[in-house]
C-alpha cells in the first residue's frame, strides 16, 4: 500500500505546474550517406545515364559490390556522387562519361513522349539518330498533338526548363473551331477553372480567322497535363490542331515532321541564358480565383434562396407566370 502511494506522490510531482514533462527520446533521422562528402546525383541514376543498365538493374549492381567511387567500394543505396569530379569503376572498368547532347525533334501526331511502351507505338526518341544513347524527353506532348520537343542527356537542364518556378515559355500554335471573340480570349488570359485549379494563359491572341475554325497563338509558362484542350473546351472551343513551334529561344522553324537535328552550342548557351533570366523575371501574378460555385448550402438555405427568388420574381411587373395548362397563375 505504502509504494502505491509512494508511486501517485511521484507521478503527481511529474505533472505540477513548474515542471517540464521527460520527453521520449527522439530517433535520428535516416540520413543518406555520401561518397567522401560528394555532392551530386544518385549513384544509380549516374549509372543508368551512363547506359550501364537500368536504374533498377543498376541498384543490384551496387547491392552485389561491384562498383567502386575513388578505389572504395560502395554497396549503399542513394550514395551521391559527381561523375565530372569522381572516378568511378564497374567490374574494374572505369565508367564512361557521357558526353551532353542536345536534340531538337518535330514530333508528329501517334509518337508517344515515353521511353516504354508495352503496346510498341513509336516513341520521340526513336526518331533520334542510332547511337545517341540514353537520352530523355523534356516535357510531353500528348498523342494526338505534334511539333517541338527537345530531347537531352542533361537532367538539370530538363528540370529547369520543366519546372513551373522557372517559368520557361512554350508558344502554342492551336487551331479550334468555331469563330473565338474576344471576351473568350480575355478569360483565358483572366483564368478559367480546371479540376486542379485555377489556371491562366501567359498570352493569347489571334493569327488567323477561316471560315469555320480560328487559329490561336497561345503562350504558357508551366506545363499541365493536356492543358490547352481542357481550357479551351472549357470556353465552348475544340481543339482542331496543336503544335508547340517553340521552348524558349528554340524555334521549330522548317524542321519537317518525324526529323530531329542537334542543337548547336550557341543554341544551348542561349537556352541556359533564358532558363536564368526567366528565373529571375518576375512573374505575372496569377488572377484571384473567382467564386464560381456556391459553397454548400444546407437545405433550409436552398429553400429559403428559392422562395426568395419566387418573389423577387412576383415583385416585377409586366410578368406573367403560365401553367403548363398554358393557363396563368
Amino acid at each position: 500500500m505504502a509504494r502505491s502511494i509512494g508511486k501517485r506522490n511521484r507521478s503527481a510531482a511529474a505533472r505540477a505546474p513548474g515542471r517540464k514533462p521527460k520527453l521520449p527520446k527522439r530517433r535520428p533521422a535516416i540520413t543518406t550517406r555520401k561518397a567522401d562528402g560528394a555532392v551530386g546525383e544518385r549513384l544509380q541514376k549516374v549509372l543508368a545515364a551512363a547506359g550501364i543498365a537500368s536504374r533498377r538493374e543498376s541498384e543490384q549492381l551496387i547491392l552485389e559490390g561491384r562498383i567502386e567511387v575513388d578505389g572504395k567500394t560502395v554497396t549503399e543505396l542513394g550514395t551521391r556522387v559527381d561523375p565530372l569530379q569522381q572516378q568511378i569503376h564497374v567490374d574494374g572498368e572505369p565508367l564512361p562519361r557521357p558526353k551532353r547532347v542536345y536534340f531538337a525533334v518535330n514530333k508528329p501526331t501517334g509518337v508517344v513522349c515515353t521511353a516504354r511502351d508495352p503496346s510498341g507505338r513509336p516513341r520521340v526518341i526513336d526518331l533520334l539518330p542510332p547511337g545517341v544513347g540514353r537520352v530523355f524527353n523534356v516535357g510531353r506532348l500528348d498523342l494526338a498533338s505534334e511539333g517541338l520537343i527537345l530531347v537531352t542527356n542533361d537532367g538539370a537542364l530538363a528540370n529547369q526548363l520543366t519546372h513551373p518556378r522557372h517559368g520557361v515559355e512554350k508558344v502554342y500554335q492551336v487551331q479550334v473551331a468555331g469563330h473565338v471573340d474576344p471576351d473568350v480570349l480575355a478569360q483565358l488570359r483572366c483564368g478559367v477553372h480546371l479540376s486542379e485549379g485555377f489556371v491562366q494563359v501567359a498570352n493569347v491572341q489571334i493569327k488567323t480567322r477561316r471560315k469555320n475554325s480560328t487559329l490561336l497563338e497561345m503562350v504558357l509558362d508551366e506545363g499541365r497535363n493536356r492543358e490547352i484542350r481542357r481550357l479551351l473546351a472549357r470556353v465552348g472551343h475544340k481543339v482542331q490542331r496543336l503544335t508547340r513551334i517553340a521552348v524558349g529561344p528554340i524555334r521549330l522553324g522548317e524542321l519537317p515532321r518525324g526529323a530531329s537535328r542537334r542543337l548547336s552550342p550557341e543554341e544551348v548557351r542561349k537556352l541556359r541564358e533564358h532558363v536564368r533570366d526567366a528565373s529571375r523575371r518576375p512573374r505575372v501574378k496569377q488572377a484571384a480565383r473567382p467564386q464560381t460555385r456556391p459553397s454548400k448550402l444546407s437545405w433550409r438555405q436552398r429553400k429559403r434562396l428559392a422562395a426568395r427568388g419566387k418573389a423577387t420574381a412576383a415583385k416585377r411587373p409586366g410578368r406573367t407566370h403560365q401553367n403548363r395548362k398554358g393557363g396563368q397563375r
